[in-house]
């Protein structure tokens, strides 16, 4: 698709969208103590299941035949093939078995499991297992195994958690980790191959235990209360958090979703997905594998992944199964825009049936929402809702979601229902603080850690900043305004809110910006860091095997970064705003520092804590090549 038909689609008149219904639209707003009040949808939470187990159960019994997951099959070179299916009544059956033989090894919250993989039936065959017999268990980040150098975080995780058996797929890719992180005492579960030296369980030995009434039993005992799970947060500056993820949590944050989006109740086409979102985070673990058991969906994993390497797994995925919801982060969302341009196939599947996009994770940068309508509209007349909102590990993660289509970058909404939000001002900005059924009950071994994250009317204290997106207009709700800890001060008192200034720089420098770290804590003026995308490369113009360095340091690429640094020099109004000066990151960010999470999410104060002498090159002007603003 040319350029100028999407311009012309843009520009055809008043935006028309695919139906979709938007379960809150109005709330309640309440003044407490000065500087404080308080958030809520009108419409109260509606009954829930009390178990997540319940819906299991349930769409075992009434749509046994239908598919919950399904997973393109590999071979011994890694292709991927077919699709190999897991229907419910299967699913329940397997997670039963699972269930008894993790009894039988008497596994509990002391002792839980821990699994290192990624994404996979198995993964998420032995999470039911867990799930269905009261035991918790723990995804940990795939990164901390395979891509960690020193696996300290790996170390952290097995140290907080004690675990009683850990999983992994392969032994060739995780058997370092396992020797380096695990101690003896604890049983490995594999699915194929071995870790040199150490005795290892078969995935086909566990699936094979005969159920008993003992694991039906067990999941009787369970409830709103019961541990499902401990998902670590990403951490920054500290090691990462066990959040505990209940029952009651993971049940009212579905049903709270049901309500905010009700295109997941629609019994006439239950939730399809296609999604890579790594289980670990909450994102893809709780809200989208949540969601698919809650309504009686059907998950495609997609074993693709937003990088240049894995890409094209995602967009052949999508050439072949029409999801009815589309969840991805930014940096998905660029590439599927710009393939969609030239991609007939892509684009008639992707958007045959689909009645909202959702993305989270990062700011997405408007360009891309603008060229995402474009292809909708030039290809079926109308654009598909950009649904988006705010959460958190420690919120379910569901917590706040638009109310209308006319959303733009930045925008939140309003809360879900049976959640409460204090707005508190807090040094010239508003934090939003969580109170409600989907909330954590806190940080597992670590009640110093809980007790400093909620204040004294037992809200939980988000760190996020908000800001309303039309003050006249309480019901069209907030916008974000960035994160209070990442927010800073020049040597002139001047305050700098990194989160909108952020946006700005990523939309200026779209599509060759993957995030920046904004500096000048203390010092006269601004300066960013840039962590560039890979389609620096093309604009280069030097070979494919061309080093990164030298890419960067190309003539084209200096040009165009010169430009977006001028571009955004004349559109700022002061100090505060006005990236002064600017480099370029060859390196990129660092796992086991904490600079950037599976999802690809940019740690603001990791990077500044582990790069400070670059930043202090940068504000010297020591540094090789640096940009500045131009005539300006």
């Amino acid at each position: 698709m040319s350029e100028t038909n999407q311009a012309a689609a843009l520009a055809s008149g008043p935006a028309r969208y695919r139906p979709l219904e938007f379960g809150v639209t109005r709330v309640q707003l309440q003044d407490g103590q000065p500087g404080t009040r308080y958030l809520q949808a009108e419409q109260p939470l509606e009954a829930h299941a009390e178990r997540m187990t319940d819906r299991l159960l349930h769409w075992a019994q009434t749509q046994p035949e239908r598919t919950f997951m399904a997973q393109r099959v590999r071979d011994s070179q890694g292709r991927t093939g077919d699709w190999r299916h897991v229907s419910y009544a299967e699913a329940l059956q397997t997670a039963r078995r699972i269930g008894q033989a993790l009894l039988n090894r008497g596994l509990s919250a002391e002792h839980p499991v821990v699994i290192l993989s990624e994404n996979s039936l198995e993964h998420a065959l032995l999470a039911l297992g867990c799930v269905y017999a009261g035991i918790p268990h723990s995804p940990a980040s795939p990164a901390y195994s395979t891509v960690s150098q020193d696996y300290d975080k790996l170390r952290h995780v097995i140290n907080t958690l004690t675990p009683g058996l850990v999983f992994a797929t392969e032994g060739s890719r995780f058997a370092k980790a396992i020797a380096a992180a695990v101690p003896d005492r604890v049983e490995v579960v594999l699915v194929s191959g071995e870790v040199p030296g150490r005795a290892h369980t078969a995935w086909s030995d566990l699936i094979a235990t005969e159920a008993t009434d003992a694991v039906d039993a067990a999941m009787q005992a369970t409830g709103p209360d019961t541990i499902t799970k401990f998902l670590f947060t990403s951490g920054s500056t500290k090691l990462p958090k066990a959040v505990i993820n209940t029952h009651r949590m993971w049940c009212a944050n579905q049903q709270q979703m049901r309500q905010s989006m009700p295109v997941l109740a629609d019994p006439e086409q239950p939730p399809v997905l296609i999604d890579w979102l790594p289980w670990n985070h909450t994102f893809g673990g709780n809200h989208n594998v949540g969601l698919t058991i809650y309504n009686g969906g059907t998950l495609y994993i997609d074993d693709g992944k937003p990088t240049p390497a894995l890409i094209g797994e995602t967009l052949r995925n999508l050439r072949e199964i029409a999801p009815t919801v589309y969840f991805n982060v930014p940096t998905g969302f660029e590439a599927i825009a710009n393939a969609m341009k030239t991609d007939e196939l892509l684009r008639k599947t992707l958007l045959s049936r689909v009645r909202m996009f959702f993305y989270a994770g990062a700011a997405l940068a408007q360009p891309i929402w603008d060229d995402l309508h474009a292809v909708q509209e030039a290809e079926i007349g109308e654009r598909i809702v950009m649904g988006t909102g705010l959460g958190m590990t420690e919120s379910g993660p569901f917590a706040i979601f638009i109310t209308n289509p006319q959303v733009k970058s930045g925008d939140l909404g309003v809360p879900t229902p049976g959640l409460q939000l204090k707005l508190v001002d807090s040094d010239g900005k508003v934090e939003v603080r969580y109170r409600g059924p989907n909330i954590t009950p806190g940080y597992w071994r670590a009640p110093q850690e809980t007790a400093a994250h909620f204040d004294d009317e037992g809200f939980f204290c988000s760190g996020d900043a908000v800001q309303w997106i039309d003050d006249s207009n309480i019901h069209l709700g907030l916008r974000f305004d960035g994160r209070i800890a990442e927010d800073f001060k020049l040597a002139t008192g001047t305050f700098v809110s990194v989160g909108p200034l952020r946006a700005k720089i990523i939309a200026a420098g779209a599509p060759y910006v993957q995030d920046a770290v904004l500096t000048g804590i203390n010092l006269k003026e601004v300066g960013a860091l840039l962590f560039p995308t890979p389609a620096c490369r093309a604009l280069s113009g030097l070979p494919a095997n061309a080093p990164w360095a030298e890419v960067l340091s190309s003539a084209p690429v200096l040009e165009k970064f010169q430009q977006i640094i001028d571009e955004l020099a004349r559109h700022a109004t002061g100090s505060a705003n006005r990236i002064a000066r600017a480099a370029l990151l060859a390196e990129p960010p660092s796992i086991d520092r904490g600079e950037v999470t599976d999802k690809g999410s940019i740690n603001q104060r990791a990077v500044l804590k582990h790069r400070d002498a670059l930043v202090q090159a940068l504000h010297e002007g020591s540094l090789p090549h640096i940009f500045q603003p131009q005539g300006n």
